[in-house]
């Protein structure tokens, strides 16, 4: 495997501790990096993955077929929110959010704004709705409300009036053409920090209704949480972390927090791989009785 998962060690390490660990659930399967570290760390566990994404789901078909002719990978296209099998009860559960790096690193996925291509950001090409229809049909209104509640944007009605009004001229097609927009609308405040950064999340956050998506599958995934299982939440923005940690002090009657402190990634991770930087992971253990 090439691609090495964000905070690899620190997963491995709180599904250790789990009594009689046979079944793991990852929930965003992505390029297969945590599950191939799980399946080879832990012989006698079988992985059930999922991936909203036809693409993810085909590269698994191709790269982990060994694993998959051995019975120990299954390997389904789904919203992992819409995935809640009462007959399958899973001792670990893993969910890896946000965007993965092939999807970020392909223009044609419109997810990036260093990489100019179509405005689409659907991490499943099959969804209806694309960031150039939000971009171009919704109200200034709207799309402020989108800046500043997904993407805590300060400034976020100055960027939804300058969207306004350029899409009056032509629509708004590329990303390469809306993040010089809000550069415009911005203005560079922080070195080395894109003032289309947010703003760019908090559309892709719309797009897939990520947000729903999580607190739905949060709660279907603890009732099929083994008793003793742990469900482990990897975040990259301070909504989607605050939502997790915000759920699990009111799931006390299913069991607790592992840690009340945010798990980060180490000072040599971060070197070495810098999208990580931003990583946060949240542990929950289901009570065992």
């Amino acid at each position: 495997m090439q691609h090495k998962p964000v905070l690899l060690n620190e997963v491995l390490e709180f599904l250790r501790p789990i009594e009689n660990f046979k079944s793991f659930l990852d929930a965003t399967f992505g390029r297969g990096g945590h599950t191939h570290e799980v399946l080879k760390e832990f012989p006698h566990v079988k992985v059930t993955a999922l991936d909203r994404d036809p693409a993810a789901i085909g590269y698994g078909k191709v790269e982990f077929a060994s694993f998959i002719q051995d019975g120990r990978l299954e390997l389904i296209h789904t919203n992992y929110s819409i995935y809640g099998d009462a007959q399958n009860h899973f001792d670990g559960i893993l969910m890896d959010l946000g965007v993965s790096s092939p999807q970020l690193d392909d223009p044609k996925r419109g997810f990036s704004f260093y990489n100019d291509g179509p405005l689409d950001m659907r991490m499943n090409p099959d969804d209806s709705v694309s960031a150039k229809e939000i971009v171009n049909t919704w109200t200034e209104e709207e799309l402020a409300n989108v800046f500043y509640h997904y993407g805590d944007v300060k400034k976020s009605f100055r960027v939804a009036r300058a969207i306004a009004e350029n899409r009056k001229v032509k629509p708004i097609e590329t990303t390469g053409e809306l993040s010089k927009i809000i550069e415009r609308a911005l203005g560079w405040h922080r070195k080395g920090h894109h003032p289309a950064t947010e703003c760019f999340l908090a559309l892709r956050i719309c797009v897939n209704n990520e947000f729903e998506h999580m607190e739905k599958a949060i709660h279907n995934f603890l009732n099929i949480l083994s008793p003793g299982g742990r469900l482990l939440i990897i975040t990259f923005h301070s909504a989607e972390d605050r939502k997790v940690k915000n759920l699990f002090l009111t799931l006390k009657n299913l069991g607790e927090p592992v840690q009340k402190k945010v798990v980060k990634p180490s000072r040599e991770e971060q070197v070495q791989n810098p999208r990580s930087r931003s990583a946060h992971l949240r542990v929950f253990e289901r009570a065992k009785s």
